[in-house]
C-alpha cells in the first residue's frame, strides 16, 4: 500500500512549485522587454482547434515565438546548433538531406531519394531541385562542403559524431545533383545520418553567418543575439511558400516569462512549458496547450559493470520495484505515459510485443535474496538537470523501501550532472530526447559507445548490432533489433519508467501546429506550416 503522507508531501511540493511559478510570472515577464507585435486575442474561447489541418490556411501575419535562449554568444551557424531555439531557427533558414518523422524513421528532404549498393557501404544520394535564398541551386558540392566542415577535426560541431561512418575523403559528387557517399563499414541505417541533428546544408565556401543564406522556408531579416531573430517568407521554397509573412523568434529563458508573454498577447507560441503550468491553463480558453508525445524518455541507469548491479538479478529486481504509473503521475504530473524498460516507445523498430512490466515486490524480494542482496543499500545520484528528476528519485526511494532496499538520494550539480554520472556512481536519474532506436543503441549500448552510462558491454550484443547494419532486408533487420531489445528488457541497465510529453502552448488563433511530432523531429517547430486564423 502507498504511504498517504508521502503522497501528500509530493502533491504539496508540486502545488508549492506551481504557486511559485504563478507568483513570479508577472515580474519576470516585465523584464522580457518585448516590442509590439502581431498580438493574438487571448480572450477567444478554447474551442479553436490548434492542430495540423484544422481549417483552411490563411496567408499573412507575423507570429512571435518564445524559446529559452543561449545568451549574447548565440550564432546562426546551423552546424553549431545545440539548443532547441538553435534547432528551430536553423529549421526556418536551412534544410537537411533528411529529417525524422513522428516514428523517428528518416524522411527525405533535400535528398529526393537514396540508394545503397549491395554491400551497404556505398550510398548514392539524389538531390531534389531546390535553391538557396540567393538563387543558387543546391548542389552535390554544397553537400560535401557542408559535411566536411562539420567533420573537420578542428571543429566541435555536434553532428560530427553522427557523420563518423562516412569516408568523406573518398566520397564524391557524381554530377551536380548526385552525391556518392563511401562508408567505412556497412551501415543499413545510413539515412539516419542524413537526418542527424545539426547536419544542415549550407552553400559551398560559406564562412560567415552574419547574414545567413540557406535553402529553408524563411529568409533572414535581422538578428540580435540573445534577444530576437526575424525571418520572412521564402516565396521560392521548394516545398511551397509558408503561410506566414514573418516569424520572430524571441528569447525568454524563464518558463514563467514565456507563459506570461503568451497570456499577455506579446507572443503567440511558447516553447517548453512545465506540466504544472500546462495543468493550470489547459482548457481555460486563454491559451491552447499542445502535448507532443514520446519526446523524452525518463528513467534510471544501473551500471552493469560494478556491484550491486553487476548481478543481473539485482537489475531485474529493480525493474520490478518500480511503480511506473506512480512515477509518471508524481514526477511528470501525469504528462506522459509509462515505459517498459526500453527506449523509443512508438518509434520504428520498437519491440511493442513485450509484456508491460508492472510492480511485483514479492518477486523483487526473491530475486534480491537469490543474489545475496537482502537489505541492500544503494546511492541514487540525481540533480535538477531535467523536469521530474528530484521528484522521481524521492518516489523511487519510497517504492524501494517496500522491497527492503534503502536508497540514499544524492543531489548533485545540475551543470556538471551528465558528465558526473557517465563514469561515476552506480545508480542515477536519466533522460533522453528523441532519436532513432538504432542511434540509441550505437551511442549508448555498444562496447565502444562514448555515452554508455550503463556500462553495458557485451560482445554478442555488439555482434547483433553489426549484423543488423549488414542486413539489407528491413524485416530481417527488425527481427535483429527485437532480439537486442529482448536482451535489454531481460537484463539491461536502463530502468525506463516513462516517456514525457513535450509541452508547447499557443494563442487560440494559431493553427497548424502538429500535435503528434516529438521534439526535434521534422514537424516540430514547423513554422512554415502554421497560420493565424
Amino acid at each position: 500500500m502507498n504511504n498517504p503522507r508521502s503522497g501528500l508531501a509530493r502533491r504539496g511540493f508540486l502545488l508549492a512549485r506551481r504557486r511559485f511559478f504563478l507568483a513570479t510570472a508577472t515580474a519576470t515577464a516585465a523584464a522580457l522587454a518585448l516590442t509590439a507585435g502581431c498580438a493574438a486575442d487571448t480572450g477567444k474561447t478554447a474551442n479553436a482547434k490548434n492542430a495540423a489541418g484544422a481549417g483552411t490556411p490563411k496567408r499573412g501575419g507575423t507570429l512571435r515565438a518564445a524559446f529559452a535562449g543561449g545568451g549574447a554568444n548565440e550564432t546562426l551557424d546551423p552546424h553549431a546548433a545545440n539548443l532547441f531555439v538553435d534547432a528551430a531557427r536553423a529549421k526556418a533558414l536551412y534544410d537537411k538531406l533528411a529529417d525524422f518523422g513522428a516514428d523517428l524513421a528518416p524522411v527525405p528532404r533535400l535528398a529526393e531519394r537514396w540508394e545503397p549498393n549491395e554491400a551497404l557501404d556505398t550510398w548514392k544520394i539524389t538531390l531534389r531541385k531546390a535553391a538557396f535564398h540567393d538563387g543558387r541551386p543546391v548542389t552535390a558540392e554544397d553537400v560535401l562542403y557542408s559535411y566536411r566542415r562539420i567533420a573537420d577535426p578542428k571543429g566541435t560541431f555536434r553532428a560530427k559524431a553522427s557523420l563518423e561512418p562516412i569516408d568523406l575523403a573518398a566520397s564524391r559528387a557524381l554530377d551536380a545533383t548526385t552525391v556518392e557517399f563511401k562508408l567505412k563499414r556497412p551501415y543499413a541505417e545510413f539515412p539516419n545520418v542524413l537526418a542527424a541533428f545539426g547536419a544542415y546544408i549550407i552553400p559551398e565556401d560559406t564562412t560567415s553567418f552574419d547574414k545567413p543564406v540557406g535553402s529553408g522556408p524563411f529568409t533572414y531579416r535581422s538578428f540580435t543575439p540573445g534577444k530576437s531573430l526575424v525571418v520572412k517568407r521564402n516565396d521560392a521554397y521548394w516545398e511551397g511558400a509558408p503561410h506566414l509573412d514573418q516569424v520572430e523568434f524571441v528569447v525568454a529563458s524563464e518558463e514563467s516569462a514565456r507563459t506570461s508573454a503568451l497570456l499577455g498577447g506579446q507572443v503567440q507560441y511558447a516553447h517548453e512549458l512545465s506540466p504544472a503550468t500546462a495543468r493550470t491553463y489547459e482548457g481555460k480558453g486563454k491559451i491552447e496547450v499542445i502535448r507532443l508525445p514520446g519526446s523524452s524518455m525518463q528513467g534510471f541507469v544501473m551500471k552493469t559493470d560494478r556491484p550491486p548491479f553487476d548481478d543481473k538479478r539485482v537489475r531485474q529486481a529493480f525493474f520490478l520495484i518500480a511503480d511506473r504509473k506512480e512515477l509518471v503521475d508524481g514526477a511528470l504530473s501525469g504528462a506522459g505515459e509509462v515505459g517498459n524498460d526500453l527506449f523509443g516507445k512508438g518509434y520504428q523498430y520498437y519491440a511493442s510485443g513485450l509484456p508491460q512490466r508492472t510492480q511485483d515486490l514479492d518477486r523483487a524480494r526473491a530475486l534480491l535474496k537469490e543474489a545475496g542482496a537482502e537489505n541492500l543499500k544503494v546511492s541514487l545520484d540525481t540533480a535538477p538537470a531535467a523536469t521530474g528528476f528530484i521528484e522521481a528519485a524521492g518516489i523511487f526511494k519510497e517504492q524501494a523501501a517496500k522491497a527492503g532496499v534503502t536508497v540514499e538520494v544524492k543531489v548533485g550539480n545540475k551543470d556538471t550532472y551528465w558528465k558526473d554520472i557517465l563514469d561515476n556512481g552506480t545508480f542515477a536519474s536519466y533522460r533522453s530526447g528523441s532519436m532513432p532506436i538504432e542511434s540509441h543503441i550505437s551511442q549508448r549500448l555498444l562496447t565502444g559507445s562514448t555515452t554508455n552510462a550503463t556500462k553495458w558491454q557485451q560482445k554478442d550484443f555488439d555482434d547483433l548490432y553489426q549484423q543488423a547494419q549488414s542486413t539489407r532486408d528491413e524485416k530481417q533487420r527488425a527481427a535483429l533489433y527485437e532480439r537486442m531489445q529482448r536482451r535489454l528488457y531481460d537484463e539491461g541497465g536502463f530502468l525506463i519508467w516513462g516517456f514525457a510529453d513535450w509541452i508547447v502552448a499557443t494563442a487560440p488563433a494559431v493553427r497548424g501546429v502538429d500535435a503528434k511530432a516529438p521534439a526535434n523531429t521534422l514537424d516540430w517547430a514547423r513554422f512554415d506550416k502554421i497560420w493565424l486564423a
